[in-house]
């Protein structure tokens, strides 16, 4: 599966982007999908998750209560909506698809996308 990832962009502090990972393939909905993000000089870590079936959800602590992940399985798309974005939240975001159930670590991901620049000014 390929997927490609869009909808970042210059936010101010506060305000909202809603991401987009779309993906190529029919076998789209029998993936679990990761997003991850990257901030510069540090590692890629985990933001959230959703399963196949979009039915259960996982988030890191920090995005608990401002992000939402969802996803259409129908339009091969999976999303990210993030609220109430801060500073600290500006970073490349990646999706990124797993087999069986979603996982954290970004080892676990078999499929990645290039990657959707958030920058967040004060």
């Amino acid at each position: 599966v390929q997927l490609q990832a869009s909808g970042g962009g210059l936010v101010q502090a506060g305000g909202s982007l809603r991401l987009s990972c779309t993906a190529s393939g029919r076998a789209f909905p029998t993936y679990a999908v990761g997003w991850f993000r990257q901030a510069p000089g540090k590692e890629r870590e985990f933001v959230a998750a959703i399963t196949r079936s979009g039915e259960n959800t996982y988030y890191v602590d920090s995005a608990k209560g401002r992000f939402t992940i969802s996803r259409d399985n129908a339009e091969n798309t999976v999303y990210l909506l993030m609220n109430s974005l801060k500073r600290e939240d500006t970073a490349v975001y990646y999706c990124a698809a797993a087999t069986g159930w979603p996982k954290v670590a970004v080892r676990d991901y078999n499929y990645w996308g290039q990657g959707t620049l958030v920058t967040v000014s004060s």
